[in-house]
């Protein structure tokens, strides 16, 4: 049964299907081959209902909105600018500044390709005519967005929530620490390729321009304040710290910033709306598949096979970053998770691993995969925003997912990367 339905997924994959269509008819056959007919379809609806019954949920189309009004108004014009009065001089500085804006606008948005989007179609420009190769500044600003899935909030983070049960607040402060690690090592190889290349700096700012893109940049700069303070402050959960977040971005951009106006409402809400309607329908779907191969022993039957809840708790976890690794090569993270949690989650619990750590590192895992060829995500963003061909926008992917592959081993092996934080917040 399980080599039928990756199969009928693979096979509808390669026709150019979106991948709702090979997800629930896999889903429909499982329960066919299960069942034996549809007398217990209404069971089938009741499970994909249920996956997208968690209240938790909510969290998303809210995040969602949010970064779609930062992206359209003047918020991420604003973080880029501060950061590039700090750090644009120093040898490597434009290309570190496009990574930390990466990451300051990850702990706005939550979303990787809303990145791409807001911190590349401005830096970018730079980049070139500063001297960066067209290749290295591509690659950096799709890689770097991968940093956005793991500094809260995480959109990737609130879908492993739901789906094995854990603790979303403990997920996203885990999340930290390896996001940061990320940005520290790629600011390292900006130093380097700057240096080896001889790559001129940008002139200096003065204090007082310092001061003025700060004092600009203040407004954006409370949205991580108020996300991750409010959550850990015990002033509201991560779902209404979302709805916070939606009425902070309208106050700014409608209000403050004056940046937009009613007539871009309607075209935002619509995008939020075509984007959340995916993901729900992905996330109902990945349910009920999840449901039937949960029901016909399917996970069970393949982790029996391979021996994998004998190899301890280090085999689980390389497992686990391997598997969704080569996934998130092929296939929308967001499925990945849905498909492969439960898959692997007999083998997490007999081995005791702690959920948030096997969550962060399913988080990067498939946030590298994300931007790896050949089908990456962000990959195909990236090619639509910047309208340039496959093979020039993936060229100096290279180094950078091997710098991603090393932040993956360390947290493998070094747990506290994550769970330090964790820790020293719930303890």
């Amino acid at each position: 049964m399980a080599l039928s339905l990756i199969m009928i997924m693979l096979a509808l994959l390669v026709l150019g299907f979106p991948m709702m269509i090979p997800l629930i008819t896999a889903a429909l056959t499982g329960f066919y081959m299960t069942f034996g007919g549809v007398g217990q379809m209404d069971t089938f609806i009741q499970q994909l209902l249920g996956g997208i019954r968690p209240a938790s949920l909510i969290a998303v189309p809210m995040f969602i909105l949010a970064a779609d009004i930062m992206t359209r108004g003047q918020s991420a014009a604003r973080l880029i600018d501060m950061v590039m009065a700090f750090i644009g001089h120093v040898k490597g500085g434009l290309a570190i500044s496009t990574a930390t804006s990466c990451t300051l606008f990850g702990a706005v948005s939550g979303s990787t390709q809303a990145t791409v989007v807001a911190v590349g179609s401005a830096l970018r420009p730079k980049l070139l005519r500063a001297g960066y190769s067209d290749s290295f500044s591509l690659a950096l600003i799709i890689n770097a967005s991968d940093i956005a899935f793991l500094i809260p909030p995480s959109i990737g983070m609130i879908i492993y929530g739901v789906i094995s049960e854990t603790s979303i607040a403990e997920l996203f402060i885990a999340g930290i620490g390896p996001g940061l690690l990320i940005l520290f090592l790629f600011s390292l190889y900006c130093l380097y390729y700057a240096t080896v290349t001889n790559v001129p700096t940008e002139p200096k700012a003065s204090w007082r321009e310092r001061f003025h893109a700060t004092r600009r940049a203040l407004w954006p700069l409370m949205f991580p304040v108020i996300i991750v303070g409010g959550i850990y402050g015990g002033v509201f959960s991560p779902t209404e710290a979302a709805a916070v977040c939606v009425l902070y971005a309208l106050l700014l951009e409608f209000v403050i910033f004056r940046s937009l106006t009613k007539h871009d409402l309607f075209t935002i809400a619509r995008s939020t709306g075509l984007i959340t309607a995916v993901v729900f329908i992905l996330v109902g779907v990945g349910n009920g598949f999840s449901w039937i191969i949960s029901f016909a022993q399917i996970p069970q039957t393949i982790l029996d096979a391979v021996g994998i809840s004998e190899i301890g708790p280090l085999g689980v976890l390389t497992a686990i970053s391997i598997a969704f690794f080569v996934a998130c090569m092929f296939v929308d993270p967001i499925v990945v998770i849905l498909v492969l949690t439960p898959i692997f989650a007999p083998a997490i619990e007999a081995t005791n691993l702690d959920p948030v750590h096997v969550g962060i590192v399913i988080t990067l895992q498939v946030a590298i995969g994300s931007a790896t060829p050949p089908f990456g995500c962000d990959i195909f963003t990236a090619i639509a925003i910047f309208r340039k061909p496959y093979w020039q926008v993936i060229r100096g992917t290279g180094p950078f997912i091997a710098i991603l592959l090393l932040s993956a081993t360390l947290l493998i092996f070094f747990p506290d990367i994550a769970l330090f934080l964790r820790d020293i917040t719930f303890d």
